[in-house]
C-alpha cells in the first residue's frame, strides 16, 4: 500500500504547505510593489512637479502639500488624482492617531498571519489570496506612517459628484464621496471581501458535508414503533 502525499491532503494546515506560503508571499509582495510604487510615483508627477516629503515636518504638523489641480483621470467625473496626506486610517477616519494605527496595524498583521497558519488549510487558496492582500494593504500604510510620517493618498473617486437635496457629510462637505484613498486601502477591502467569500463558501460546504450526519443523529420512530402503542 502507498502512503498518500501529505501535500495533497486538503486538512492539512496551510502554515506547513509550501504552495500555501507561496502564494501568500507572492501576493503580498505584487501587492506591497504596486501599492508603494504608485504612492511614489503619484508624488512625483501629480503636482507637476515633485512633492519632496521631510518626516519632521510632516510628524509636527508644518507641512502642507502645495495646491494642485490633480489630474483627471476617467471620464464622466469617476476618478481623479489629488495628493493628500493622511494621518489617519482608511479614507481618513481617526485624524492624528498616527501611533494608536501603527500598533494596531502590528496588531493585525500578527492575527492575519495567525489565521493564514492555523485556521486554513493547505487548499484554502482564495483565504491565502485574500490575506497576501490584507497583508500588503496594511503593510503598505505601515510603512507610509514610520517612515513617511503620514499615508500618502491621491485616489479620489467622484471628486465633483454632489449629494443631493442639499446634503453634507458631518464637517458640512457634499461630495458624494469626499475621501481620499491608494492603493493598500483598495487591497485591504478586497482582500476582507474575498476572505467573507471564502468564508461563505466553506461554511456551505462544511453543512453539506455534515448533512448526513444530522439526519443520522435524529432518527426518525420507525413504523413499528408508532404501530406498539
Amino acid at each position: 500500500m502507498t502512503t498518500p502525499d501529505i501535500h495533497d491532503q486538503p486538512t492539512q494546515p496551510a502554515r506547513r504547505s509550501v504552495v500555501a506560503w507561496t502564494t501568500l508571499i507572492l501576493v503580498l509582495l505584487a501587492g506591497l510593489w504596486i501599492d508603494l510604487a504608485s504612492k511614489s510615483w503619484s508624488f512625483a508627477a501629480v503636482a507637476g512637479e515633485p512633492v519632496i516629503l521631510e518626516y519632521d515636518e510632516i510628524v509636527t504638523g508644518a507641512f502642507t502639500i502645495p495646491w494642485h489641480q490633480g489630474q483627471r483621470v476617467v471620464s464622466g467625473d469617476l476618478l481623479d488624482f489629488h495628493l493628500v496626506l493622511n494621518r489617519g486610517a482608511v479614507f481618513g477616519i481617526g485624524q492624528g492617531r498616527r501611533a494608536v494605527f501603527v500598533g494596531f496595524t502590528l496588531i493585525a498583521v500578527a492575527v492575519a498571519i495567525a489565521v493564514f497558519g492555523w485556521w486554513t488549510h493547505a487548499r484554502s487558496h482564495l483565504a491565502h489570496v485574500a490575506i497576501g492582500l490584507i497583508l500588503a494593504g496594511g503593510l503598505g500604510n505601515l510603512y507610509d506612517r514610520v517612515v513617511i510620517g503620514a499615508v500618502r493618498d491621491f485616489l479620489h473617486m467622484m471628486p465633483r459628484w454632489e449629494l443631493p437635496l442639499g446634503l453634507s457629510w458631518p464637517g458640512g462637505t457634499t461630495e458624494v464621496f469626499p475621501w481620499v484613498f491608494n492603493v493598500a486601502d483598495v487591497l485591504l477591502l478586497l482582500g476582507m471581501t474575498l476572505l467573507l467569500i471564502h468564508v461563505h463558501f466553506a461554511d456551505q460546504t462544511q453543512r453539506q458535508a455534515n448533512g448526513p450526519e444530522e439526519e443520522d443523529s435524529n432518527p426518525s420512530i420507525p413504523d413499528d414503533a408508532s404501530k406498539s402503542s
